[in-house]
């Protein structure tokens, strides 16, 4: 057996299990007619990614999934890859050129490509080094990259496919573009900000019908945050129940600085309540706006460059930065006497996730794929009940999006990703849409460029269930693990990537990617607030896995997580997970020792080579052996369940309250009774000391082994160290069986010893209370007597004296009440009268002295909890788990100061005696 050290120290080995883990091979999954498959492709973290909280929480899910789909007998495949990441890549690239005064522009597109290339060689693997970190279980033999050569031709098959069909087509509509990146991006990337500015009204003069005039005396004032898109206004529009401006609708209004003639329209779209209640129409600059100008027939003006400067629409203001012609444009309307007020105005701006620069909505020719007919499919799958949520509330928001659905821009005026696949012809200018690079156009000519543009990212991930198994080939692996059993990813990519990866996979497999989706809660501070590096509320799982170890941070993410419910992250449940996993070392610790130390008694042979012990037989096993098996096997089967439920937290707390109360607290303690007691052939230990001990070690061991299995998937280092130190049958616990019982007992459930030694339990903890909250030394060992309520309880104690007696440190107990009371504390528990005598055992004064200092801070305690949740303003601004807090510290201290005033009110009447 391998040695187990004196401290829990995970630094000094969970990297070279990792090793080992990976040079045994484990992680592979073969394709098995004898196993049933159980697969799942990781969500892939983007080339440039490094591991936040976040992917810590996400993969450590899919971990304990895929450990336990592992033990559990399936062919569990877990297929790993990363993201391309289209222009956050570029980006990254772009600034490291920038360090050194080069743009991407200067060195031309395949240079800069090289040079991307050259970058992801060199750090794109540091996301899979964190992965592995993290303890991930991954078939990393099945690696995959979006951009590898595979997945390209896959991406080029998909394209061409959708665009033979109809479903993809190229056109002038709205998108998000960024100034600064000069390409359209998704709505997943851009992050809206609360920002204050201000609200601009503006007069727009009426034409007078007669002279054809912009009139001097009729306006009608609209509101606008945007005042530079004025100059690309079609038309002022309000709302056709509006009475304030029916009479207006029909006629024309001069727009101001442009001397321009537009329509006054009416449109149910308008908002009344907001501002004037007239609103400019901008087209090509407000997605609202776009639609609102189809319905109408409007021209559509584009004022500005790409850069974000004007153009040649905004006249006098060309050439100007958009917020410069901002100002410009205020300072003439004012000289104008157009401006009518300027009110602060909170709006939310949109902004570029990857460089910060606000978007610009605007009208651009680029490619879309028609949507409406590859959602119907996919809405019905959910309905349809083949594709379930997980929690269930997350299908509304599914629902709403997908029957709500809009076509999808998929252009991106990019250098690094997948290059669109058309090419043009110099000489006739047809356009050729091919998967590969044709030599010559119909018409002869060989002068071909291919489209300039890259694909949206997403249109690369969306194929990912499938195209990580090798599609469009018809490979084993996809006849084998596809569809996937569940993916497990965040609410936030709902739209952007779970229905995007169904809508693809019901069109192209004819099939459904995912039979689950697990939405995995977001990871939160303490106090409920988003993470952010502006709040200093981050936290790093690199930085908890080098401190404390990474059993420690996955135990502590998958303890916290419940469906539905944003995980809440502090250091206090860190620390609790650390004072767990020390529990299991000394446990272990003491279990391996005992083991050794009985080693004739489990023949040294089989220890010696790791194989499994010769069971005791069922008659030998005393009640509390019935009782702790009894236990392992309810334990099994909630942790099984709540695994299959997700109920991930619930799961994590079954398998701590078990070891620490049942194993820890009572059965550990039973065992160094029975084994290291000298009256171990006394009061019902049994005549045979020898077979006594060897039953208690078998069970210590028989069931530390069959719970390091059940908290594999959750600990999978800490319990492989520990499995490799005691007899153990396999190679790894990771594929071993999770929930075997040993078929040499015929032992199963047994309420019968659970509720027999309840009563025992129930006596040595109201004895523990007792001494605990009169602060009696350990050491000192106290007289009890019981009178139990029943026959049969007192059979039961009386069987296990031994036990009451070492665990509740008495020096001598009778199973009666005593003849002469005075000097006794008296309790009751489920009807079993308990008299301690503690006359001898406490000094009155001291007692009295230290209870009444202990119940004066109490009290000031209470007055200052009283006060706070009393004060309106800390329960108005309070976030709501920091008031729970305090009204719990309340309620704790008064039920302490109960507790108190009892004990002196006993204490002083001892001192009466």
């Amino acid at each position: 057996m391998e040695k187990l050290e004196n401290k829990y120290t995970p630094s000094e080995f969970e990297s070279d299990i990792y090793k080992w883990w990976l040079e045994k091979d484990l992680f592979h999954a073969d394709i098995s007619d004898s196993k049933k498959p159980f697969s799942i492709v990781i969500p892939p973290p983007n080339v440039t990614g490094y591991l936040h909280i976040g992917h810590a929480l996400n993969n450590t899910l899919q971990d304990i999934l895929i450990r336990y789909a592992r033990m559990k007998g399936y062919s569990a495949c877990w297929i790993p890859g990363t993201d391309h990441a289209g222009i956050a890549t570029q980006n990254v690239v772009e600034k490291e050129l920038n360090k050194n005064g080069i743009t991407r522009f200067e060195l031309g597109r395949e240079k800069f490509i090289e040079k991307v290339w050259e970058w992801k060689e060199q750090y794109g693997s540091r996301i899979i080094s964190q992965l592995k970190s993290l303890g991930c279980s991954c078939d990393w033999e099945r690696l995959r990259f979006t951009f590898d050569d595979e997945y390209v031709k896959a991406v080029n098959h998909e394209f061409v496919t959708l665009y033979n069909s109809g479903l993809i087509y190229r056109g002038n509509y709205m998108v998000n573009w960024c100034p600064r990146c000069l390409t359209a991006i998704s709505d997943i990337e851009v992050e809206h900000k609360e920002k204050k500015g201000n609200l601009w009204d503006i007069k727009y003069p009426l034409i007078d019908e007669k002279t054809n005039k912009a009139s001097k005396d009729e306006f009608i004032t609209v509101s606008t945050t945007r005042p530079e898109t004025m100059l690309g206004d079609a038309a002022v529009a309000v709302n056709p129940a509006d009475s304030r401006y029916s009479k207006f609708v029909g006629r024309m209004v001069m727009l101001p600085l442009m001397d321009r003639a537009i329509p006054v329209i009416a449109d149910n779209y308008v908002d009344m309540k907001f501002g004037t209640g007239a609103l400019k129409i901008t087209p090509s600059h407000d997605p609202n706006d776009f639609e609102l100008a189809s319905r109408h027939n409007l021209e559509k003006i584009d004022v500005m460059t790409d850069k974000g400067t004007m153009n040649d629409n905004a006249g006098a203001y060309k050439g100007l930065d958009r917020y410069k012609a901002r100002a410009e444009i205020i300072k003439d309307l004012k000289e104008l006497g157009l401006l009518a007020n300027i009110r602060e105005h909170v709006s939310s701006l949109g902004t570029c996730s990857r460089c910060d620069t606000v978007i610009e909505p605007r009208v651009s020719n680029q490619w879309f794929v028609s949507m409406k007919k590859l959602a119907e499919p996919a809405v019905k799958a959910v309905k349809d009940g083949k594709i379930k949520f997980i929690p269930k509330k997350w299908e509304k928001l599914y629902f709403n999006w997908m029957e709500n659905i809009r076509d999808w821009c998929i252009s991106r005026q990019l250098w690094w990703g997948h290059r669109i696949p058309v090419w043009y012809c110099n000489d006739c200018s047809r356009m050729i849409v091919s998967e590969t690079a044709p030599l010559k156009c119909g018409c002869g000519s060989s002068s071909l460029r291919q489209d300039s543009d890259v694909l949206d990212t997403w249109f690369s991930s969306c194929l990912w269930p499938f195209a990580s198994m090798g599609w469009p080939k018809e490979t084993a692996e996809l006849k084998y693990f596809f569809p996937t059993s569940v993916l497990v990813t965040a609410h936030d990519i709902i739209f952007f990537w779970v229905a995007r990866m169904i809508m693809m996979s019901l069109y192209f497999m004819k099939e459904i990617p995912f039979k689950e989706v697990f939405i995995n809660p977001l990871v939160n501070d303490i106090y409920g607030q988003k993470m952010s590096k502006s709040k200093g509320n981050v936290i790093d799982p690199l930085s908890i896995i080098d401190k404390s170890g990474t059993d420690i941070l996955r135990f502590t993410l998958a303890s916290l997580t419940t469906p539905g419910k944003n995980l809440l992250l502090g250091n206090e449940k860190i620390e609790g997970s650390r004072n767990f996993a020390n529990k299991i070392w000394n446990a272990s610790k003491f279990a391996v020792s005992a083991i050794k130390a009985n080693q004739k008694m489990i023949e040294l042979k089989t220890i010696a080579e790791n194989t499994k012990p010769a069971p005791p037989a069922d008659k030998d096993l005393g009640l509390w052996d019935r009782w702790i098996i009894s236990r392992l096997i309810k334990t099994s089967k909630s942790v099984q369940r709540y695994i299959e439920r997700y109920s991930i937290s619930l799961a994590c707390r079954t398998l701590v309250n078990f070891f620490w109360n049942d194993f820890c607290d009572w059965y550990i303690e039973s065992v160094k009774v029975r084994i290291y007691s000298k009256e171990n052939e006394q009061n019902g230990m049994g005549p045979d000391a020898e077979k006594e001990k060897y039953t208690a070690v078998f069970i210590l061991w028989y069931v530390l082994e069959k719970y390091l299995r059940l908290l594999h998937p959750f600990m999978p280092f800490m319990t492989e160290k520990i499995w490799q130190c005691i007899p153990h049958e396999g190679e790894s616990i990771m594929v071993a069986e999770f929930a075997e019982t040993d078929k040499n007992f015929s032992i199963s459930i047994d309420n019968e010893a659970e509720k027999r030694l309840s009563s025992i339990f129930d006596i040595i903890s109201e004895i523990r209370k007792t001494r605990s909250e009169l602060k009696i030394s350990p050491s000192v060992k106290v007289k009890v007597y019981i009178a139990a309520k029943d026959n049969d309880t007192e059979e039961i104690i009386k069987d296990n004296l031994q036990y009451i007696k070492e665990l509740a440190k008495i020096s001598s107990l009778v199973t009666a009440a005593p003849d002469d009371k005075e000097g006794y504390l008296k309790s009751v528990r489920d009807g079993n009268q308990i008299y301690i005598y503690l006359r001898d055992v406490i000094d009155t004064g001291s007692e009295i002295k230290r209870i009444s200092s202990d119940i004066l801070k109490i009290n000031a305690d209470i007055e200052k909890y009283t006060r706070k949740i009393s004060n309106p303003q800390f329960m108005e601004k309070a976030p709501p788990e920091i008031i729970k807090k305090e009204k719990s510290k309340l309620a704790r201290s008064v039920n302490e100061l109960k507790v108190l005033q009892e004990q002196l009110d006993f204490i002083k009447s001892i001192g009466k005696l």
